[in-house]
């Protein structure tokens, strides 16, 4: 490979680059409706989640709502542990 053939190809790989760079900027410029569209919710989503707290580096407490039901769900060590759904009385 000469120094020709190297350059040949740097050039390409920067042109391809910059052919790459130009399409996203201007997608983010004269087309924001579009990518907004293209990154929208389809529906309406069941589950969500409401909160997270750190108990320690290994475990976190995570509220979760699905289907309007929150349930509380502890994370960490190869485990989960999720709250039983019986009624408290």
């Amino acid at each position: 490979m000469n120094f020709l053939d190297l350059l040949r190809a740097l050039f390409a790989l920067a042109f391809t680059l910059g052919i790459i760079g130009l399409a996203a900027w201007a997608a983010r410029r004269y087309a924001p409706a579009l990518l907004a569209r293209l990154s929208a919710e389809r529906g309406e989503k069941r589950m969500k989640v409401v909160e997270t707290l750190m108990l320690d580096p290994a475990r976190r407490l995570v509220l979760v709502s699905v289907d309007g039901e929150e349930r509380l769900l502890m994370l960490g060590e190869g485990r989960e542990l999720i709250e039983p759904r019986g009624d408290a009385k």
